[in-house]
């Protein structure tokens, strides 16, 4: 590895609700890194409790949550490089006359293998977003980030910058 740990665990809490209902709203978190000294956020684990979305006889509805290294436009899948965690709750009532099912998906709470790290932040932010879809109120959404504080070699710290800044 290119980089040498500098701090003790870090626990970043955050929340956030729609501007609107069903309006991607996005929220800059600031990690105040110290850029002169090549300073990266190792990111251990996500944990995202979006709200649960409305029940609506024959309507299906979602609030999804995220987290990315880079501002986003919308909701993104974990296929984009700079998502850190996506957590999902739907309920599907299409074609019932009740409020319908509810399913949950959380993606990179706890990886099951023992990874190192989940994602390395090198820019001073990342960013936490929240969207529903076919709900009648602005649904929220909390979450928070473990990890710790490290220096990065130069060579090390150009190149997550510059892959972080390309690929926005």
């Amino acid at each position: 590895m290119g980089f040498k740990k500098t701090s003790d665990l870090i626990a970043v809490s955050f929340g956030n609700t729609e501007s609107a209902p069903n309006t991607y709203t996005q929220e800059e978190i600031a990690l105040q890194l110290d850029v002169l000294n090549n300073e990266i956020f190792v990111v251990l684990c996500v944990d995202l409790n979006p709200a649960a979305p409305d029940a609506i006889a024959g309507t299906d509805t979602t609030t999804v949550a995220q987290v990315t290294s880079t501002s986003q436009t919308g909701i993104v899948s974990l296929s984009n490089t700079n998502t850190l965690a996506v957590s999902e709750r739907q309920i599907r009532a299409a074609g019932f006359v009740d409020g319908g099912v509810g399913f949950s998906h959380f993606a990179g709470e706890t990886p099951t293998a023992m990874l190192d790290y989940i994602g390395l932040i090198a820019t001073n932010n990342f960013f936490f977003g929240i969207k529903g879809t076919a709900n009648l109120a602005a649904k929220g959404a909390s979450g928070r980030v473990w990890g710790y504080r490290a220096r990065a070699d130069a060579s090390t710290y150009a190149a997550l910058v510059q892959s972080e800044v390309l690929s926005a």
